[in-house]
């Protein structure tokens, strides 16, 4: 017998009554987010019939994807930001708010999916992945962004002894003064191929994030060099964000 609180999500990041638009425009991220949409722009398909943006929030990304579908949904588990999208975007998206893990939407319900700056969120990213694989329609794609744990900063704090961390343990990793989990390339790999996604493409994204960079080089000069460097560090996997097009 399933109890209320077993029924209740497992929500780790509840951004209901909080501002996060206000977070974007007031902390110095042109930079980080000028390099998510330059990777969306890549790796997202040009048309699409029925498209969902997952944890998508306000709408911050969604001028990169509301001309390539037909129809369009943002679904977060905050109202707080979905009416904020909708006051911005009104008609021309449809929101909807639920539990990640038992997505409200039928199987292979669309032919396009993105989700962005989540993961770090999420407890249980294997369960999560399962209801990205049934709602997606056979054929579709859907781009994710990983938070990387085997990032260059992270192996250095972890070499001089700044970090028990290890970023070349498998394992996710749980940051305890943030609570945010970051995964290891090879992790989230094989778990995509046991669940039955493809990797179409993958990208190195923000790869220049460091609070120094911006102030020795601007934004302007970071954005011009991440344009190449998304797909030729790509390899490597040492970016804070690891870009996947995944196929079903």
């Amino acid at each position: 017998m399933t109890t209320a609180k077993e029924k209740q999500p497992k929500v780790s990041a509840d951004y209901n009554g909080y501002d996060y638009e206000e977070y974007w425009r007031e902390h110095d991220r042109a930079y980080e987010d000028e390099a998510d949409r330059m990777a969306i722009r890549k790796l997202l398909p040009k048309k699409m019939d029925n498209f969902v943006d997952i944890g998508g929030g306000y709408g911050r990304l969604a001028n990169e994807y509301l001309k390539r579908a037909k129809k369009v949904t943002i679904f977060d588990y905050s109202k707080t930001e979905l009416a904020q999208a909708k006051e911005k975007y009104g008609d021309k998206i449809n929101t909807k708010a639920g539990d990640i893990y038992q997505l409200p939407f039928k199987d292979n319900e669309f032919d396009g999916m993105m989700m962005v700056r989540v993961t770090h969120h999420l407890k249980d990213l294997e369960a999560a992945m399962r209801e990205f694989y049934r709602v997606l329609a056979p054929g579709g794609t859907f781009v994710i962004e990983v938070a990387n744990k085997r990032t260059l900063p992270k192996m250095f704090r972890y070499w001089f002894k700044k970090s028990d961390i290890n970023p070349f343990d498998e394992k996710p990793s749980n940051q305890k003064d943030t609570n945010m989990i970051n995964y290891h390339p090879k992790y989230v790999e094989k778990m995509f191929d046991k669940i039955g996604f493809k990797i179409d493409k993958v990208l190195s994204v923000s790869n220049f994030r460091s609070t120094t960079l911006k102030k020795v080089f601007g934004a302007k000069t970071l954005i011009k060099l991440e344009q190449s460097a998304q797909e030729n560090l790509a390899g490597v996997r040492f970016a804070p964000s690891i870009y996947y097009r995944l196929k079903k």
